[in-house]
């Protein structure tokens, strides 16, 4: 779920999300099971602007205009964060400046993100490098010809089948303008990216953050997180979603540069 091989960012455990008077994600419900992450998204025609969590009213998300991050503006974040949070600087003073963990804009990347999920880097790898082989390239138009079945005699889970496909269906119809997301706000990219199955917030937000490169985006429930966040003087314990989310609005408006620093971190102490 990173460029980093040696990294792993876990999906979070999943619960229930609720629609508030303004909310980033539309009305519905998201899990993550064994099968991976799901989202029960409400009727195409209903449209709402934001997104709060179950247990709190901090949103998870904050509506941002669709700027990009750079390997400068990453040196700004780093920075503008040291200067105000002395947890972060600690870890910046120590494993200096994280990388940049891009990922390239599109369905490949999605089709990984969703294979990533509740499995190891490497072996989503290789049942990505799998399909890529048999099928003959990894574009919409060749997944949806070949279908659920093919996909699953692969060896892809029956779920994760039908969410790939469902993504390509999606994308083939135009419900889901891959082409256009970047030129778009947070929310409204979110909203696009939740209403496919197996596309949760979780989903949506590691997409925003690295193929995307937006700067304000924190993944909920991302245990990776969690665990480099309770190294923090402020935890000692590893935190909930709500409270994690709740706590990185203070590094507003470089969430996602926060997130790497802690990334960078948490996969730096477990290589010593």
């Amino acid at each position: 779920m990173v460029v980093a091989a040696a990294l792993r960012l876990q999906p979070p455990v999943g619960g229930p999300w609720r629609q508030r008077k303004r909310s980033e994600f539309p009305h519905g419900h998201w899990r993550i099971g064994p099968r991976g992450e799901s989202f029960r998204a409400p009727p195409a025609h209903w449209r709402t602007p934001a997104l709060a969590h179950p247990f709190g009213t901090s949103p998870v998300l904050v509506t941002s205009a669709p700027t990009t991050l750079t390997n400068a503006t990453l040196r700004q974040g780093v920075r503008a964060l040291a200067s105000a949070d002395a947890g972060l600087a600690a870890i910046v003073e120590r494993y200096g400046d994280p990388p940049m963990w891009g990922r390239p804009r599109g369905f490949a990347t999605l089709v990984q993100i969703i294979l990533e999920q509740q499995v190891s880097l490497a072996a989503a790898a290789t049942m990505y490098a799998r399909i890529e082989r048999s099928l003959g390239g990894m574009t919409p138009a060749i997944v949806r010809r070949s279908g659920v079945a093919a996909l699953q005699g692969l060896g892809v889970t029956r779920q994760k089948s039908a969410y790939i496909v469902a993504l390509a269906d999606r994308v083939v119809d135009g419900s889901l303008p891959l082409a256009s997301l970047p030129r778009r706000p947070d929310a409204e990219v979110a909203e696009l990216l939740v209403r496919v199955p197996g596309i949760g917030p979780w989903t949506a937000s590691i997409y925003l953050l690295m193929a995307l490169r937006r700067p304000d985006v924190w993944p909920p429930g991302d245990l990776a997180l969690h665990k480099a966040m309770s190294r923090l003087p402020s935890f000692g314990r590893v935190p909930s979603s709500d409270e994690a989310a709740g706590h990185a609005l203070r590094w507003r408006p470089w969430r996602a540069v926060a997130a790497r620093i802690l990334w960078h971190g948490y996969l730096s102490d477990r290589q010593r």
